[in-house]
């Protein structure tokens, strides 16, 4: 059984979906790991990683306005210390996700035809993200 561990650093542009699958492949790859799982871990609190579709835009644009529409930005929650979008963005996160797994098989995540691994920034500005992921399995 063989670990391999890096980091992706993602710099975001403010709300926005950043696709990481080609960061996370290259990764993979370099790992040598041919079957096993691949773990993401996102190490923050106002942003997303998510497995989406990666071939029409308006999907990624349809998830923010619901996603918006749901979690407001307005005077409502009490924490508030880096702006309005401050606590709408950890609830965000905490209704989406930080962390996902995928299978490896033939040195390859085992994603769908149509799936893409992206961090989504549910705050305003912009910010430096890391991604880290873990590989394991056997080469």
């Amino acid at each position: 059984m063989k670990q391999y561990r890096d980091t992706v650093r993602v710099q975001t542009g403010g709300k926005s979906f950043s696709r990481v699958t080609g960061d996370v492949n290259r990764i993979i790859q370099q790992s040598g790991i041919q079957s096993g799982i691949c773990s993401l871990f996102l190490q923050h609190t106002s942003a997303s990683l998510v497995i989406q579709e990666n071939a029409d835009p308006d999907v990624l644009r349809d998830l923010a306005t619901f996603l918006a529409q749901l979690v407001p930005e307005d005077n409502r929650y009490l924490h508030g210390m880096e702006g309005p979008d401050d606590m709408p963005a950890h609830i965000r996160t905490a209704l989406t996700s930080t962390s996902e797994h995928i299978p490896i098989a033939n040195g390859r995540l085992m994603l769908g035809t149509w799936q893409g691994i992206y961090v989504w920034e549910h705050r305003d500005r912009s910010h430096s993200r890391e991604l880290i992921v873990h590989a394991l399995g056997d080469s």
